[in-house]
């Protein structure tokens, strides 16, 4: 069995009830539980929560796949860590060891079905253990020793040659249950990267964030959505 789980919390500092703000005409938790549910792989969704609003506004969707988690007060105060409660949340259950859990991150609202099927692909084939997802950027960086991190300075590549790095985008991670419990983190053993396109890059933590993530919706997204429906 293939789980998702998203961790939210009312708490947030820098945007007050984030994750059921409104975000391009739904709430912000909407986007990854739609694409969730559509998924074929996927066979259950849990959102991990402390807030009743959220828990509503949740049920509301109607998603058949999407169940509501009441996690406990002590994993959802601003010190707790995402892999405490998603520990605190398998041990509560009964799942096999050797099922896949996602952990998906309402945080980035540009994840499609796509990126949730193809990676369990990637994962399958490079046999690995765990997964997470990175995008790619070309951007060129320096050590605080003023030595350059990943290319020559004084040969410096033109950009369509430049391989880059991959940066871990937060958009989502696989894991098996088993792997979960024992080591009690999101990653471990053998890690597979899934690439994921580069406008996912944005996690939204702050308004400058949200403003750049409507717009990278609207236009990778959206517009897309809206163009298969009118066809």
């Amino acid at each position: 069995m293939n789980i998702a789980f998203i961790p939210v919390r009312c708490g947030s500092k820098s945007i007050p009830l984030k994750n059921i703000k409104e975000f391009c005409g739904k709430p912000l938790v909407y986007w990854n539980l739609e694409a969730l549910e559509n998924s074929t792989i996927i066979n259950k969704v849990y959102v991990a929560t402390d807030c009743i609003e959220i828990k509503n506004i949740v049920n509301s969707f109607g998603f058949s796949k999407v169940d509501v988690y009441d996690r406990e007060p002590a994993n959802a105060n601003d010190t707790a860590s995402t892999e405490s409660v998603m520990i605190e949340f398998i041990n509560k259950q009964d799942f096999n060891p050797n099922d896949l859990f996602f952990l998906v991150q309402a945080t980035s609202p540009l994840t499609q079905t796509k990126d949730f099927d193809e990676a369990l692909q990637t994962l399958q084939k490079e046999k690995a253990d765990s997964l997470l997802t990175c995008v790619r950027t070309k951007r060129f960086f320096w050590n605080d020793d003023s030595t350059t991190l990943n290319y020559n300075f004084k040969n410096r590549p033109r950009r369509q040659d430049f391989k880059g790095l991959l940066m871990e985008n937060g958009a989502f991670y696989i894991n098996s249950i088993a792997n979960l419990q024992k080591d009690k983190n999101r990653l471990s053993g053998k890690i597979a990267i899934h690439e994921m396109e580069a406008f996912t890059a944005v996690e939204i933590d702050e308004e400058d964030d949200w403003m750049i993530a409507e717009k990278l919706m609207y236009k990778h997204i959206l517009s897309k959505k809206l163009k298969q429906t009118n066809n």
